[in-house]
């Protein structure tokens, strides 16, 4: 990770907010020979003691479930909003341009569910993103097809160790290119630029 103090967001909660706006995670850990990886969308939970849990469900029997009953260390990468930056922006254009973006990395240790843990774990997750009063929601699905589904799939819980962030919105620059910056981004119109730009400007004065 890109670790510079300025680039880093102190406050726990949005960066847990962060993780919960961004809950379609990549889920890395070692296989035999290579780096195994699977994406998937997660369930962000802060427990009242203030432990942070991810829950989700995966597909059987596939290289990184292999890879993960047997070392259940996994890093979690939580990816959002990133746009080139281009130096002729700035104030001073003779230097190298860049790229903004915003990244939560948090380790942890996997753990599988039995098969109700399986059943709950499809049921939060459908439930999270499909809503509850929709044709495809999980009281709609038929019990068969529910029990096929778990055949297949397994459950998880990660108990998250620590965790980091990379929130690089240009705060080593001085006031006027930042707002350049932000308007250029802002001109360019795709969702990412105005993300950041967005970003950039709800993120205030410069930390340096």
């Amino acid at each position: 990770m890109y670790k510079l103090p300025y680039f880093t967001e102190e406050d726990k909660e949005k960066v847990i907010a962060f993780m919960k706006e961004n809950s379609f995670a990549v889920i890395t850990g070692m296989g035999d020979q290579y780096p195994v990886a699977s994406h998937i969308p997660l369930s962000v939970e802060v427990k009242e003691d203030g432990k942070i849990f991810f829950y989700g469900h995966m597909m059987k029997k596939t290289d990184h479930h292999l890879a993960f009953e047997k070392n259940a260390h996994v890093l979690v990468i939580f990816n959002g909003p990133h746009s080139y930056v281009s130096a002729s922006w700035y104030t001073n254009p003779q230097v190298a341009s860049t790229w903004n973006y915003m990244t939560v990395h948090a380790k942890g240790k996997i753990k599988f569910t039995d098969e109700q843990g399986t059943y709950e774990a499809i049921k939060a997750i459908t439930n999270k993103y499909e809503g509850m009063d929709t044709a495809a929601s999980f009281d709609q699905l038929p019990k068969e097809y529910v029990m096929k589904l778990i055949n297949a799939i397994v459950g998880f819980s990660i108990e998250v160790e620590n965790f980091d962030n990379v929130f690089k919105l240009s705060q080593n620059h001085n006031e006027s290119t930042r707002h350049s910056i932000a308007s250029h981004l802002k001109a360019k119109g795709d969702e990412h630029s105005v993300a950041i730009a967005n970003e950039m400007e709800n993120a205030g004065t410069n930390k340096i």
